[in-house]
């Protein structure tokens, strides 16, 4: 038989990949790893005692929108990246615009603050746990987005893990807001960006084993 012959006789019965199925698949998985994630910020941390008055303040959702909306640009990302040769196109760019809004947010209060009170800003009161504790709570969506991932079809392994981590991270960062204390946007970048990239380091580095299908 021909090469030509026997390739149209695989194609000829296919049909087009239901656009549908990735995304059936990868946002359970989120909720499924949110969900983990506050179970296990609860039993490891609990909630802030003043969670409620936090709630009222316009700085704890700006503290919230930075996990937010890069979780929210990161998963974009992390879904391209499951379809093979798929161009992650914007979204792999505007990943770091929450990043750097916080970080020159951050850069302008350091610059108009006394050289004394400089470093309240920056250390806050928990800087000894915090990358720790986000990095611990990005783990059960590191599990789940892997999982998920894994059944569909990335081609580009180490970026895929790259961004899976980078995802759990910042769905780590987002649960773990409603422990956190911090209200310095240089806290946050100084401890909450690094907790969250290091779930990506590792994915990046444990993708091409983890992701291989």
């Amino acid at each position: 038989m021909k090469t030509d012959t026997l390739i149209s006789l695989l194609v000829s019965d296919l049909d087009p990949v239901d656009q549908v199925v990735p995304w059936s698949r990868f946002w359970p998985s989120i909720a499924y790893a949110v969900g983990a994630s506050c179970i296990l910020m609860v039993l490891l941390y609990g909630l802030h005692p003043d969670l409620e008055e936090m709630l009222f303040a316009p700085v704890f959702w700006a503290k919230l929108a930075l996990p937010v909306s890069l979780a929210g640009i990161v998963a974009m990302v992390t879904m391209r990246l499951s379809y093979p040769g798929l161009p992650i196109g914007v979204p792999a760019v505007c990943w770091m615009l929450p990043i750097l809004c916080v970080a020159c947010w951050g850069a302008y209060l350091l610059v108009n603050t006394s050289t004394g009170e400089r470093a309240s800003l920056i250390l806050g009161r928990t800087w000894r746990t915090c990358s720790l504790n986000i990095t611990l709570l990005s783990i059960p969506a590191f599990i789940a987005i892997t999982r998920t991932l894994r059944s569909l079809a990335p081609t580009r392994l180490r970026v895929a893990g790259a961004a899976v981590g980078l995802l759990s991270g910042a769905l780590g960062a987002t649960v773990y807001c409603a422990h956190c204390p911090e209200m310095s946007p240089v806290f946050w970048a100084t401890w909450y960006v690094p907790g969250m990239c290091v779930p990506a380091v590792a994915g990046a580095l444990l993708g091409p084993r983890l992701l291989r299908w």
